[in-house]
């Protein structure tokens, strides 16, 4: 018992240690990659959404405009 607890402290401080380190730097390449692409997308499409004579459909349109006017409202109620 005693060895088999002695071979997973050596295997966590060596192999497991570098295998953790590895996995890390593996998903922030990953999380970088994923936003990166998230964010050139968007791009793409507000720059296909310019070119379009309306953006919105009369539904959305009413939808924004009146959100807007809510908290317009609200921020110029407080004190």
């Amino acid at each position: 018992m005693i060895i088999v607890v002695g071979v997973f402290i050596l295997y966590q401080l060596t192999i497991g240690y570098t295998l953790s380190k590895f996995q890390q730097k593996f998903y922030s390449i990953n999380i970088k990659e994923e936003s990166k692409f998230i964010k050139d997308k968007l791009r793409e499409e507000i720059k296909n959404s310019l070119k379009k004579e309306k953006i919105l459909n009369k539904e959305d349109a009413t939808l924004i405009k009146n959100f807007y006017y809510k908290i317009s409202t609200e921020i110029n109620t407080v004190d």
